[in-house]
């Protein structure tokens, strides 16, 4: 194989390999990543599902443990499922894109109080502003994310 040969096939790796990645990136949306919430108490992974939604699981915690052991979904309505870990614990669910900045008919589970809203998300460049609330939004609470990464 000619020198010239090699540099090519090299050159030619190396082009796909950069365009590969620039192809994933660009299919990533906006809001996928890591979140803190907004007393920076966990970081919160949002990614988009197969079914086109986002949806947004704990990952960290500031202080994973209580009394030594994990801390669980404790307050949760349904006494079945006190016992699963807050790590790992979906919080957003079946977010549909909106717009440029929005993201709608959501729900957010707060594991501070057991309790599951209504909720939308807009997207602010290294923010996201979360607005969970009962019936209409404008009987709810937003708190503003910052981005992890």
């Amino acid at each position: 194989m000619t020198i010239l040969k090699k540099h090519f096939i090299r050159a030619a790796f190396f082009a796909f390999a950069f365009f590969s990645v620039s192809i994933a990136k660009a299919q990533t949306d906006q809001v996928e990543g890591l979140w803190y919430n907004d007393v920076k108490s966990g970081k919160i992974l949002i990614t988009k599902s197969s079914d086109g939604k986002f949806y947004g699981k704990v990952v960290w915690l500031k202080e994973p443990l209580k009394n030594g052991k994990p801390k669980v979904d404790e307050l949760n309505a349904d006494p079945k499922l006190r016992s699963r870990p807050r790590l790992g614990l979906q919080v957003l669910s079946g977010f549909v894109k909106d717009g440029d900045t929005r993201y709608t008919d959501g729900t957010i589970y707060d594991p501070l109080n057991g309790k599951t809203y209504s909720c939308n998300m807009t997207y602010k460049g290294q923010t996201l502003a979360i607005r969970g609330y009962i019936g209409i939004s404008l009987f709810g609470r937003t708190t503003i994310w910052s981005r992890a990464e």
